[in-house]
């Protein structure tokens, strides 16, 4: 296979997530939100349930959300799982507490629905390493290409691409992909590289990855093991392959839950975003869980962070903001999507 990427677009993802001194994962203070109280907090769970009632509202929210979102969610999950409960769902209004791509996914599956996200400005490094008109461009240059684009990525970019999958779904997806045709997967180069491994498909890989998955070395495993011998790790697809080298699992967050519930093991150390641990904790008790500190810092996804619990109070009072996409880009994104479903 002798496509290339253009090294500029290999520079280009390479800036985006470009370490930074500090907090490798970049929280910065305004991503914290305002401390509460445990009182105030149960006072808002309470309001955010009862606007949620009040306006035939369902609460879908992904397995990065703070613990005190995780609580009061109708469904907490992967992104497969929230894609399929977007899309069976008989609510009137669609709350998502994710990242921007999650939500636009929802109102593709549901356009007469209105689907609101508490901060539209909660994005996510592999949907910026990937412009639809590079993709586009690039598609032009090679037409043959059957695109698998992860679904952390734009409307547009889905809009442009053959099928949708997830990371608990991405080897099933590949290996149903047409025999005759080269892939090019997009946009994350580290699950894909697994995804190739596991079915034995050789790909293109776009140049993109998670920029917190990034920053998971070998050598941070290797040391928690000596603090946890007893302890089993258990790494996200999106991590660097050094990672999935020295890890006992590689899984989806969603395959996480059932690896632990029914692993013998009573320790695992986690190599995804932190938050992760809190549903770990409450579906496998009796279990210890320890997140992979680098640099000392607790892995936390910068722009999961955005969603808090009193803008998810204003969305269910304002129902702002709203996710708006065109129906040319909705009607284009959708067949992708329900492909992956279907394949599913």
């Amino acid at each position: 296979m002798d496509i290339k990427i253009p090294e500029h677009l290999v520079q280009y993802c390479q800036n985006i997530v470009k370490p930074v001194s500090g907090n490798p994962f970049q929280i910065e203070e305004r991503d914290k939100g305002t401390a509460l109280s445990p009182e105030q907090i149960r006072r808002m769970q309470e309001d955010i349930l009862h606007l949620k009632k009040e306006r035939n509202a369902v609460l879908l929210v992904h397995n990065y959300q703070a613990p005190e979102i995780q609580d009061i969610a109708d469904y907490v999950g992967d992104s497969l799982g929230l894609s399929r409960e977007a899309a069976k769902t008989k609510a009137e209004v669609i709350c998502f507490c994710g990242v921007n791509f999650m939500g636009e996914t929802a109102k593709i599956l549901n356009p007469e629905r209105i689907v609101v996200l508490p901060d539209t400005d909660a994005g996510c490094s592999l949907e910026e390493c990937a412009p639809a008109e590079e993709l586009a461009k690039f598609k032009a240059e090679h037409p043959e290409l059957f695109v698998v684009s992860y679904i952390n990525c734009s409307s547009a970019v889905k809009a442009l691409s053959d099928v949708i999958c997830t990371s608990g779904n991405a080897v099933r997806i590949v290996s149903k992909c047409p025999k005759d045709r080269p892939i090019l997967f997009t946009p994350d180069q580290n699950l894909g590289s697994w995804v190739a491994k596991q079915t034995g498909r050789k790909m293109i890989l776009w140049p993109g990855c998670c920029y917190a998955h990034a920053l998971f070395t070998a050598e941070a495993v290797n040391q928690a093991k000596k603090e946890h011998p007893e302890a089993k790790v258990v790494a996200h697809p999106e991590c660097l392959q050094e990672v999935k080298d020295v890890s006992d699992e590689v899984c989806s967050t969603e395959k996480m839950i059932s690896y632990c519930r029914e692993n013998p093991a009573r320790e695992f150390i986690i190599v995804t975003e932190a938050n992760m641990i809190h549903r770990l904790q409450k579906e496998c008790p009796g279990k210890l869980f320890f997140p992979l500190r680098v640099r000392g810092y607790l892995p936390e996804c910068r722009h999961m962070k955005k969603i808090t619990l009193s803008k998810l109070l204003d969305t269910l009072r304002t129902l702002r903001p709203q996710i708006h996409l065109s129906k040319e880009i909705m009607d284009q994104a959708r067949a992708p999507i329900e492909r992956m479903l279907e394949w599913s």
